[in-house]
């Protein structure tokens, strides 16, 4: 695909107009464009820092999981419309540092801390790695006040080869999870996607909020990290609360339902070389879609998802992606979500409540 070139002016001008709430239809949809051209661009040096993350990571754990995607567009919309304390945007399009990302999973914390000390914080990258202070790097010894417990990275890509340097600069979020973490993670954009409450991004409703920082502290109480601020550290009172918070809500039951609902359909011979995974989960329907594409199809799914992404913008109950993965099989361990699977969150949720009396 030919990428247009456009300054980080013309970027950053096309963001301004998608956060604001009212606009012109056709300087939208030329901003649109611009966003479009802008996601798409990564792609190239996202494949580059997920093949060296998948190498790595193998390296410590070899059942280790890691994929890679472009973030929604919905998704960075709503990230381009958040102000700070003065009303002003409080985010740049050509700054945001997640366009592109990619995702590995390993076993434990152990690994996925020896992942991050070892092979990038001090390995040898010829990348430009984005250095923040440690709390918002390391969720882990820094979990976020909502639960949140992982490893944040951000590269600039760096590449003296011709033909290559034009993506100089693009920026690349990699992060690093243990598996109960993700569980966590993907557990709660199952609950914001059927609920719409956002918790996420830290809205939504107290008592569900709250559950879900119970329950990270659980988990970090197994991993032996630190808790999450402002939950008990008395284990006998942490499952004991998290088993009340359970029984208010129904939670079993409610996720259970949610999965039971969803029926997934699929192409056959989806292994057959498939490298980019298109998924659409629609909520009305109670249907999931996968559409798999080759690996040389690659800009026909990305024309596929912004086509849909415009088609659908105004629909709450739907959402498309597209996935890098190596099998069908790895979408469903890496994003859980999609397919309202949540049973081995569950599985250790009932493990603590068990103990709890």
């Amino acid at each position: 695909m030919k990428y247009k070139i456009y300054s980080r002016k013309q970027i950053d001008k096309a963001g301004k107009i998608l956060g604001e709430r009212q606009t012109p239809e056709n300087e939208r949809n030329k901003a649109l464009e611009v966003l479009d051209n802008w996601r798409e661009i990564h792609k190239y040096p996202l494949h580059i820092f997920k093949k060296r993350l998948k190498t790595f990571a193998k390296e410590i754990d070899e059942n280790s999981l890691t994929v890679q995607r472009l973030k929604r567009l919905n998704s960075i919309i709503n990230k381009l419309k958040r102000v700070d304390e003065s009303g002003k945007p409080s985010m740049k399009l050509s700054r945001m540092q997640d366009i592109a990302g990619c995702r590995v999973i390993l076993k434990n914390v152990e690994f996925a801390r020896k992942l991050y000390g070892e092979k990038y914080v001090k390995g040898k990258l010829k990348h430009i790695r984005l250095k923040k202070e440690l709390q918002k790097e390391d969720y882990i010894t820094y979990p976020k006040e909502d639960g949140y417990r992982s490893l944040h990275l951000v590269y600039k890509y760096k590449s003296n080869k011709e033909g290559k340097k034009r993506y100089n600069g693009l920026q690349i979020e990699i992060q690093i999870r243990s598996k109960l973490q993700h569980l966590w993670a993907t557990a709660i954009e199952v609950v914001d996607f059927f609920t719409g409450q956002g918790l996420k991004f830290n809205k939504g409703k107290k008592e569900w909020k709250n559950f879900f920082r119970l329950v990270s502290s659980s988990f970090a109480l197994t991993e032996k990290t630190p808790l999450v601020p402002n939950t008990p550290t008395n284990q006998k009172e942490l499952f004991s609360q998290i088993k009340k918070s359970e029984q208010e809500l129904s939670l079993i039951k409610t996720m259970q339902g949610w999965t039971e609902i969803l029926r997934v359909f699929s192409i056959e011979n989806h292994n057959s070389g498939h490298k980019f995974f298109l998924l659409e989960i629609d909520i009305n329907q109670e249907r999931l879609t996968i559409t798999p594409f080759k690996k040389e199809e690659e800009d026909k799914a990305i024309e596929t998802l912004e086509r849909l992404e415009k088609k659908n913008s105004e629909k709450k109950e739907y959402d498309v992606v597209l996935v890098g993965a190596e099998r069908i099989e790895d979408l469903k361990e890496a994003y859980p979500n999609y397919f309202a699977d949540t049973k081995e969150f569950l599985v250790n949720l009932q493990k603590i409540l068990d103990k709890a009396k």
